[in-house]
């Protein structure tokens, strides 16, 4: 077991090693080796969410042969996965029915969703200006009602004031987005250098 953990450990020390030499000394060799290891990674991470897939469908199955309750909404689930997947795999992705397919489901889902995040971000700056009442809280909340005042259909066309709103608010809006980015990229970096340092062991060495 001590074994299976160095050679892990060293394994995934020299990939990673190879995958950032390659970004910084653009040897034909090293950017060949590079571009193979990414492949094999896009791989086995493409295996794996098909294997997730796999799981999900198996776990509705389970709940269906057993009539737990939500057991419908599993058949709807298996159905509709199984359905779309097949006429997929047969008549490809580019299908014009399958492109209409995919379109009346995605579209829908992604308006709901955004406009949950909507609600919620809403009554989020709400709640947040009873327990802080301090500057960001203020500018979060009137980001958001700026937004939806400039966004939502109104009786009127007020077009000028809307473009303004939508600048000024949207510059905001996007210096916070920038700012989570660099956090979220900051803190893959940090993550990936523990790993390739093998202080962090995610794949089960010790």
């Amino acid at each position: 077991m001590r074994v299976t953990a160095i050679l892990t450990t060293a394994l995934a020390m020299a990939v990673a090693f190879i995958v950032l030499l390659g970004f910084f000394f653009p040897v034909p060799a090293l950017l060949e080796l590079r571009a193979i290891l990414t492949n094999w990674a896009m791989t086995i991470g493409g295996m794996a969410v098909f294997i997730g897939v796999l799981n999900l469908v198996a776990v509705h199955i389970g709940k269906i042969q057993k009539r737990q309750k939500g057991s419908e909404l599993g058949v709807i689930l298996v159905f509709s996965l199984l359905s779309v997947f097949t006429y997929g795999v047969l008549f490809g992705v580019e299908d014009p029915l399958m492109q209409m397919t995919m379109n009346a489901v995605i579209a829908p889902v992604e308006a709901a969703l955004m406009a949950l995040l909507v609600v919620t971000l809403t009554y989020t700056g709400i709640r947040l200006l009873r327990w802080r009442r301090d500057l960001a809280a203020i500018l979060f909340l009137a980001v958001v009602v700026l937004f939806l005042a400039a966004m939502a259909p109104k009786p009127f066309d007020n077009g000028i004031l809307d473009g303004l709103i939508v600048n000024v608010a949207g510059t905001i809006a996007q210096g916070g987005a920038r700012g989570l980015l660099i956090g979220v990229a900051l803190g893959a970096l940090l993550t990936g250098l523990r790993v390739m340092f093998g202080i962090d062991r995610p794949y089960g060495g010790d």
